[in-house]
């Protein structure tokens, strides 16, 4: 989030980043890193509104979040929860099972979102597949790309701001294979997708994902030599 952004823009965009499908989406946003002069008022949108969001079947026309894919993910993300309680985080918003009769049987989780967070922990470090968010407070934005760059990972990542020009500047910045300004999650056909570092290797979609299918061949033919070249070796014919 940079410092001109427009809070309840950013705010709504950024709970779609990281709560989309539970968070179960491999280029969801699981760090966000806020500048200090709008955190006060950006973090309480978002945890408002955060905590608003409906935890229910897929098949009930008001859920915002369904279930975790399987009873094995819920429990990593719970783990994973606990973790950021001993490493330290504050958890702004605690996620839980929900009350309802109706769900106990399914693989159901209210969102979490960790403030206090350092960018050195497990839980900003690795991939939770699940409804949590890392919130990290930034002073300088430099500070905030060479954070958000400290990751073994690069495949997606947002950007928002009023200010295009400035917003590109630092999209140009992060290391990542597919970067949204003002938006999040949006997959165009035609633009490749795939990432950086251990976010995989090669791309799909468009006219690069086309070329992954293919095997590259160079046949070099030189049409011009009427001598040997100065770089072969240079080798006196014996004389007769």
């Amino acid at each position: 989030i940079l410092d001109d952004a427009d809070l309840d823009v950013a705010v709504d965009g950024s709970l779609w980043a990281t709560f989309m499908h539970n968070g179960q989406a491999c280029e969801s946003g699981t760090r966000l890193f806020v500048p200090s002069s709008i955190y006060d008022e950006f973090m309480g949108r978002l945890i408002d509104r955060a905590s608003r969001l409906h935890v229910g079947l897929s098949s009930d026309g008001a859920t915002d979040l369904g279930p975790l894919i399987s009873a094995g993910q819920l429990k990593a993300v719970e783990q994973y929860i606990e973790l950021g309680l001993a490493e330290g985080a504050t958890p702004a918003l605690l996620g839980t099972r929900p009350d309802d009769e109706e769900l106990q049987n399914g693989f159901f989780l209210s969102p979490t979102i960790f403030t206090d967070v350092d960018n050195n922990m497990r839980i900003a470090q690795e991939e939770i597949f699940g409804p949590v968010l890392c919130v990290i407070k930034y002073d300088n934005l430099d500070d905030a790309i060479r954070m958000a760059n400290d990751t073994i990972y690069g495949l997606a990542a947002g950007v928002w701001s009023r200010d295009i020009e400035r917003a590109v500047d630092v999209a140009h910045r992060i290391k990542a294979g597919t970067i949204w300004i003002n938006d999040y999650h949006l997959i165009n056909a035609e633009a490749p997708f795939g990432g950086f570092k251990q976010s995989g290797i090669g791309r799909e979609l468009g006219e690069w994902g086309l070329k992954e299918y293919l095997e590259i061949k160079h046949i070099h033919v030189d049409l011009t030599r009427t001598r040997q070249s100065k770089f072969w070796f240079d080798i006196v014919a014996p004389q007769e």
